[in-house]
């Protein structure tokens, strides 16, 4: 071809002696190995080629949506056994151990009931911080009880105080951006955990669970409350969520902190150091305490441990009060060995009233064997109920953000407190009696007699525990 040809023909390219059509048809043609793409033939040829994407990007999508259903492999395969019970020192030390959890002594501890309580204890503690506030929550959605947080935090800010907020990018989904701003332009610093971009795909399951506000290094708050009205009020009708939430003083709140600036440092690269967050120990009070964390993608093993231990330390009973029961098959049979070994076992879960019925529905199918084997199951009847507490004879008490179900022990990052101490512990039976009285009972011949429809549904939901 001449070169006054050439010019002529702007839309012709040459690769191994082959004309080739440059215009976008005729790459796309010459991509798909066909000649250049006319008005009939050219156009079903194009679809062909999307179609083929359209494939592969599926496949993309269900390969990652595998990855986030299928948990880590079971680091442990079978029960704790028996060896001694909560009393003994034994009990201390080993827990101490395998759940790497430093028991810390000198430590208060003051029980915090539904939001009329919890709600007004922590707002007050951050009026009263001088140096630093630091705050964790899965839930944090917008209305009354937002806007009263956002506003005291940015006055705090305003004040000179030190104030880091983070929030977990799924819990806080239904969170007006309105509160942010209030938040971020007096200084606050608000981050949300773990953002789901197209690189991080593969993490979206793995969130944080856990409730921590810590103030000034000297107290801190951890239980079952996030930041919404869900949870205002006195648990007295469904608007009202029931729900407990603790107030600690003493060398433990070191171990608040940490497990705060342990998830802030992953968000945003700043490590928290010195003494404005970790305070020389102060004596507060008399129980012996100690944090238990889990995390992802390392660690998850030590809060399912820690309960499992517990559970096998019982000698005479176990009480458990949780948002979401759904216990894997080796929780299931540490429970059904307290019970062989004579251990009375109730437990406290929601009624209908569950934010999450997909989780009762998997929950109510393993009921089965529990109820056969004397295990009682009361179902909680004013409102939701939201505690997650895990109470050991009349000796120990742990409570926290962790339920007894695969999700906060396999997937979640988790804050658990253990506290050891009859006195304490007494109270959170008594506040558990008084949980059981406003509570209804299910019986085995109740669970048998579930319409099919619901066993059905009961059965589909059970296959998705792992996720629950």
């Amino acid at each position: 071809m001449t070169i006054r040809n050439l010019k002529k023909s702007k839309n012709i390219a040459f690769a191994n002696s082959r004309e080739i059509d440059v215009r976008p048809s005729g790459l796309v043609a010459f991509l798909a190995g066909g000649k250049a793409i006319g008005p009939n033939g050219g156009f079903a040829r194009l679809l062909t080629f999307l179609s083929y994407v359209a494939v592969a990007l599926i496949a993309v999508l269900l390969t990652l949506l595998v990855i986030n259903l299928i948990p880590e492999p079971r680091v442990l395969r079978a029960i704790v056994p028996h060896r001694f019970d909560a009393s003994d020192p034994q009990f201390h030390t080993s827990m101490s151990g395998y759940s790497q959890g430093q028991l810390s002594n000198s430590n208060a501890v003051q029980t915090l009931v539904n939001g009329d309580e919890i709600f007004p204890s922590m707002l007050q503690a951050i009026d009263a911080a001088r140096s630093t506030i630091d705050m964790e929550t899965y839930i944090y959605w917008s209305g009354a009880v937002g806007y009263r947080f956002a506003t005291a935090l940015a006055a705090k800010a305003r004040d000179g105080v030190e104030v880091r907020v983070l929030v977990d990018w799924v819990g806080s989904l239904p969170f007006d951006e309105d509160l942010i701003r209030i938040m971020t332009r007096a200084g606050v610093a608000f981050e949300r955990y773990r953002p789901v971009y197209w690189y991080t795909l593969d993490r979206v399951n793995n969130r944080t669970h856990r409730k921590l506000l810590i103030v000034d290094g000297r107290v801190a708050f951890t239980g079952g409350v996030g930041i919404a009205d869900n949870w205002l009020g006195n648990a007295r009708n469904p608007n009202e969520w029931r729900d407990t939430h603790y107030r600690v003083e003493g060398s433990v709140v070191s171990a608040f902190q940490a497990a705060f600036a342990e998830n802030w440092l992953e968000t945003t690269g700043e490590t928290l150091q010195g003494e404005k967050f970790y305070l020389p120990p102060q004596p507060a009070g008399a129980l012996s305490a100690q944090l238990i964390l889990s995390s992802q993608p390392n660690g998850s093993e030590n809060m399912q441990l820690m309960m499992l231990a517990a559970i096998a330390a019982a000698k005479d009973h176990l009480r458990i009060g949780m948002a979401y029961f759904v216990p894997d098959d080796i929780a299931l049979q540490q429970i059904l060995d307290a019970r062989r070994r004579g251990v009375s076992v109730d437990v406290i879960v929601p009624s209908s009233l569950t934010d999450v019925p997909l989780a009762r529905n998997s929950s109510r199918y393993f009921w089965g064997d529990l109820l056969r084997a004397g295990v009682r199951i009361f179902e909680f009847q004013p409102t939701m109920y939201h505690p997650k507490l895990l109470i050991v004879d009349d000796v120990w008490a742990s409570f926290g953000s962790a339920n007894l179900d695969e999700r906060s022990l396999r997937l979640n990052d988790e804050a658990t407190l253990n506290v050891y101490g009859k006195d304490f512990a007494r109270t959170q039976i008594d506040l558990f009696n008084q949980d059981l009285q406003r509570s209804r009972q299910v019986s085995l011949d109740e669970w048998e007699a579930r319409p099919l429809t619901e066993k059905i549904t009961d059965w589909f939901a059970s296959r998705l525990r792992s996720q629950l």
